[in-house]
């Protein structure tokens, strides 16, 4: 797939995630970091990036991707990612990123985590 393509889903109260498609790289990173802001809006307490559409991801996209986890842990926001293709947690591993990150293999994990946490 080429290009960028991002899907935003209410997924509960305050809770929203984002699916990414295609190739997270610098031609698209700033048009997702506005529209990541612009979700971010909506997710109070939660905020989900769900990457298993995205082929590859690239400095410019991590940043991005950076600076929203920043942004969550100044507000209280819980993050969380699915995890991505081997080549995308392969990028997060080699920029030793994988620690810096809470992550679930897909959405409905999530669900359990949360409903089991209440």
């Amino acid at each position: 797939m080429s290009g960028f393509e991002l899907t935003v889903q209410q997924i509960g109260k305050g809770a929203v995630r984002l699916r990414l498609r295609g190739s997270l790289d610098l031609a698209y990173a700033y048009r997702f970091d506005d529209e990541l802001r612009h979700a971010e809006r909506d997710a109070s307490s939660l905020l989900v990036l769900d990457l298993r559409g995205l082929d590859a991801v690239d400095s410019a996209g991590m940043s991005r991707i950076l600076a929203a986890r920043r942004r969550a842990r100044r507000t209280g926001r819980r993050m969380v990612l699915v995890r991505g293709s081997r080549a995308v947690q392969r990028f997060l591993q080699l920029a030793a990123l994988t620690e810096h990150f809470e992550y679930v293999s897909a959405p409905e994990d999530l669900a359990v985590a949360t409903a089991g946490a209440g």
